[in-house]
C-alpha cells in the first residue's frame, strides 16, 4: 500500500460571481483523482486529518479588487459578496458530488493570519525589496504583463482582448530573477514537475537563456480607493498591501502549515488552468525555493471547454453555466455528468468541445449500451437460470459455437483470461493516477480501463451465447452457463471498483444490490483481483435488478 501522503489542490476560484463550467470542470476532476487516491490506499472516504493519506483543497479567492468592484455592483461590501458567492462555490461542488477534504478562503484568519509571516521571511532574506514599478497592467486579470508579451498582443489582455493599462507605482519586489537558473534546471531535470508535455515546452522556452526573469511586484498601495483597502497588509507597512495572486499562491500552504498537516507538504499535483501557468510553475516554486520549502510534484496545466465548436460566449448564448450543468444532470443523471467531464474534458492541454449531440453519443456508448445494459443482462439472465442466485465458476468445456451447432469443444476459460485482464486494468490504473512512483496524471484514462472490462464481457456474451447455451439441456451446458455468468458478473465487480471514482451514484446501488459493498481498508489493487478474497461468492444475489443507466435520445 502507497504510503506516501498524496495532496491534491485546486485553484481557488475569484468570488466576484457565480461558479461556471471552468470551476466545475477542474474541481471535478481533482474529485474523481482523489477518489481514485483513497481506493488506491484503501481509504474509502475523506478521512480525519490526522489519519488522512489523501488530502483534497479547493476554495475561493477573495482579496481581488474586482470582487470589490462586483460587491458595490451589487450594493454589498466586499466581505459580504465574498460570503455569498464562496456560499454559492461550495454548494455547487457539492451538487457534483464532490468530496473535498478542506475548503479554503483567502478572508480567513487561518490564511491571511499566516501570509503577513511569509512575506516577512522574505524581507528578512533580501527576496522581497521595495521600490518602483512601471509596467503594463491587465485589469481584468490583476496582473502585470512582461513587456514582450503585452507587445506580442498588441497591448491587450490576451484572456479579455481589453486594452492593457500603464501603471507606476510604488511598491514591494520579489527578486524573481535570481531563481530562473534554479527553476529552469529543476523543470529540465524533472519531467513531470509541469505537465502535459506542452505546457512544460512552454514554460522552459519563457526560462531558456536568453530569456531573462525580471524582478516582480507583489505589493499594491493602499489608497482613498476602498478596492485598495481590500487585502493582508505588508507587514511592518501598512500602506501597503500583498498583491493578490501572491496572497492566493500562499493558500497551498497555510492550509497545511499546521502542526497536524505539515506531513502532507509539499502538495502532489496543483491542478490548475492553462491561463494561470505561469504564476503556479514560474511564480510559485520561486517563493518556494526562497523560503526553503520543497517543491510540489506537479504543476498539471489543462485546456479549456469550448461549447458546440465555439468560444464560450454569455452575448452568443453557449456559455456553459451551472444552471446548464444541473439540467444534464436531471436529464442523464449526475454519473452521466460526472462521466462526461471526465473522460471527455481538456486535460491534456488541448481544448475541448463540450458538444450536446456528444454528450448523449458518450453517455449512451459508454453508459447506457455499455455498463447500464451489461449488467442488465448479466443480473437478468442470472434471475431467469439460476433464480437470482450467484452460480459457480465451473471448470468446463464449451461448444466454441453453439448457435451454429459446432462440434468442437474448447476449455471455456482459455477464451477470456479475466485474472490477467484484470490485472491489466489495475495496471493502467495506477498509470493513470501516479500510483507508487508513476508520474500519471490522468483520471479520465484510469475510468477508461474500468470501461474496457465492462466492453470485454460484451463481447464475451456475444461469444458464449449465454441465452443460447441455456436452451441445451445436457450438464456440460448447464455447467457451461454457469461459468459464463459467473465470469460476467466478477468482471463487472472489478470494472465497478475502477468506475465508481466517477460513478458515485449507480455504482453504489449496483454494490447493494449484488452484496460486493467494496470493504474499507481495502485496496484498489485487492478489490480488483479477480477471484480473489473479495470476489462474488456462489449463491449470492445476483438478480435482475433496476436498469442503471437508461438509453437517451438526442433531444
Amino acid at each position: 500500500m502507497t504510503t506516501q501522503p498524496y495532496y491534491l489542490t485546486t485553484p481557488i476560484y475569484y468570488v466576484n460571481d457565480r461558479p461556471h463550467i471552468g470551476h466545475c470542470y477542474t474541481t471535478l476532476v481533482a474529485d474523481v483523482m482523489a477518489r481514485f487516491q483513497r481506493l488506491w490506499r484503501g481509504q474509502t472516504q475523506p478521512a480525519p486529518t490526522d489519519q488522512a493519506s489523501v488530502f483534497f483543497l479547493t476554495g475561493t479567492d477573495e482579496h481581488a479588487d474586482k470582487v470589490v468592484k462586483s460587491a458595490a455592483e451589487h450594493g454589498k461590501g466586499p466581505q459580504e459578496w465574498a460570503d455569498i458567492n464562496a456560499a454559492e462555490f461550495v454548494k455547487a461542488f457539492a451538487s457534483l458530488g464532490i468530496a473535498n477534504d478542506d475548503f479554503i478562503r483567502t478572508s480567513e484568519p487561518r490564511h491571511k493570519d499566516k501570509v503577513p509571516g511569509y512575506i516577512s521571511r522574505l524581507m528578512a532574506s533580501g527576496d522581497i525589496y521595495k521600490g518602483e514599478y512601471t509596467g503594463w497592467y491587465d485589469e481584468g486579470q490583476e496582473a502585470y504583463v512582461p513587456e514582450n508579451e503585452a507587445r506580442e498582443n498588441d497591448y491587450k489582455s490576451k484572456i479579455s482582448k481589453k486594452p492593457l493599462v500603464k501603471r507606476t507605482e510604488a511598491c514591494y519586489f520579489f527578486r524573481l530573477g535570481k531563481y530562473q537558473q534554479r527553476l529552469h534546471q529543476h523543470i529540465e531535470q524533472n519531467p513531470g514537475f509541469v505537465q502535459p508535455d506542452a505546457r512544460r515546452q512552454e514554460v522552459l522556452g519563457r526560462l531558456r537563456p536568453p530569456a531573462e526573469l525580471f524582478d516582480i511586484p507583489v505589493s499594491r498601495p493602499v489608497t482613498n480607493d476602498p478596492a485598495t483597502q481590500w487585502g493582508v497588509r505588508v507587514p511592518g507597512d501598512e500602506a501597503n498591501r500583498v498583491y493578490v495572486w501572491i496572497d492566493a499562491l500562499f493558500n497551498y500552504l497555510t492550509v497545511v502549515d499546521t502542526p497536524e498537516r505539515r506531513r502532507l507538504w509539499p502538495a502532489a499535483v496543483h491542478l490548475i488552468g492553462k491561463d494561470i501557468l505561469w504564476f503556479h510553475a514560474v511564480i510559485w516554486p520561486a517563493l518556494l525555493m526562497a523560503l526553503n520549502e520543497p517543491l510540489p510534484g506537479t504543476i498539471f496545466g489543462h485546456g479549456w471547454w469550448i461549447s458546440e465548436g465555439e468560444k464560450m460566449s454569455k452575448s452568443m448564448g453557449n456559455f456553459i453555466d451551472l444552471e446548464k450543468l444541473h439540467e444534464y444532470a436531471a436529464k442523464f443523471g449526475l454519473d452521466g455528468l460526472r462521466w462526461f467531464l471526465a473522460t471527455q474534458g481538456p486535460l491534456s492541454g488541448s481544448d475541448a468541445d463540450f458538444s450536446h449531440a456528444r454528450f448523449v453519443e458518450v453517455y449512451n456508448t459508454d453508459l447506457a449500451n455499455a455498463v447500464g445494459n451489461c449488467v442488465s443482462r448479466v443480473g437478468n439472465m442470472v434471475e431467469k437460470y439460476f433464480g437470482g442466485s450467484l452460480p459457480a465458476n465451473e471448470t468446463v468445456e464449451l461448444v466454441a459455437d453453439p448457435a451454429a451447432g459446432a462440434t468442437i469443444m474448447q476449455p471455456l476459460a482459455t477464451l477470456y483470461d479475466w485474472k490477467r485482464l484484470s490485472q491489466e486494468a489495475v495496471g493502467e490504473v495506477a498509470k493513470n493516477i501516479g500510483a507508487d512512483g508513476q508520474q500519471g496524471f490522468d483520471p479520465g484514462a484510469a475510468l477508461l480501463a474500468g470501461a474496457k472490462l465492462v466492453r470485454h464481457v460484451d463481447a464475451f456474451i456475444g461469444l458464449t451465447r449465454p441465452f443460447t447455451v441455456a436452451k441445451r439441456t445436457d450438464d456440460q451446458s448447464k455447467r457451461a452457463l454457469a461459468a459464463i455468468l459467473y465470469q460476467c458478473a466478477e468482471t463487472l465487480r472489478v470494472a465497478s471498483v475502477i468506475l465508481s471514482p466517477a460513478l458515485t451514484t449507480k455504482i453504489p446501488q449496483l454494490w447493494q444490490a449484488w452484496g460486493c459493498q467494496p470493504p474499507a481498508g481495502t485496496t484498489l489493487a485487492n478489490l480488483c483481483e479477480w477471484g480473489g478474497h473479495h470476489a462474488l461468492k456462489p449463491g449470492q444475489k445476483v438478480g435482475k435488478g433496476e436498469i442503471l443507466y437508461m438509453r437517451a435520445d438526442g433531444a
